[in-house]
């Protein structure tokens, strides 16, 4: 997993023109039935991927917290929202609440989360490839492309499966 995820990056990279394109017209364009596809896609591909063995998005970045998560987790720790916040999160540039540093304070050294049951609804849905109007994400499944090597495998597969005009 090690050499993948190093080389994720630059591979994501030389494939971003070629996907940007593609989501251009996916777009413009979405097949009938897109989302059904990409629930395929997603389970296909997470039937050989175990998040367990890389746990990248939870090395490299922080997920959004929303109200709603920030009061579940909190409640799980028996604290105050207030003091959730003071503890683990700070607000971004784009004013929302996010974790203070990667890699997630919650990810222990087996890669397993220690809140898990409770995780952040972003963290529930990584990397987003089954979400419904999947083609409205595109500029978030790019990026995760990078990161998540299920995310890149199910845009490569997306790719020789829907055709687009």
């Amino acid at each position: 997993m090690e050499e993948i995820l190093k080389d994720l990056p630059k591979k994501a990279k030389d494939k971003h023109k070629e996907n940007k394109k593609f989501f251009a017209k996916l777009r413009k364009k979405p097949p009938k039935h897109l989302d059904i596809q990409m629930q395929e896609l997603h389970e296909e591909e997470f039937k050989r991927t175990d998040c367990l063995t890389c746990a990248n998005c939870c090395k490299t970045t922080g997920p959004l917290f929303t109200n709603k998560d920030i009061e579940r987790i909190a409640k799980h720790f028996r604290q105050k929202p207030v003091q959730f916040i003071e503890t683990y999160l700070r607000v971004d540039e784009d004013n929302d609440h996010v974790l203070k540093q990667v890699p997630c304070t919650f990810l222990g050294e087996d890669n397993y989360c220690s809140i898990y049951e409770v995780r952040p609804k972003a963290c529930r849905e990584y990397p987003h490839t089954d979400r419904k109007d999947f083609h409205k994400i595109s500029n978030i499944t790019l990026n995760n492309t990078a990161i998540c090597p299920a995310a890149y495998n199910i845009v490569e597969e997306m790719k020789r499966r829907i055709k687009l005009k």
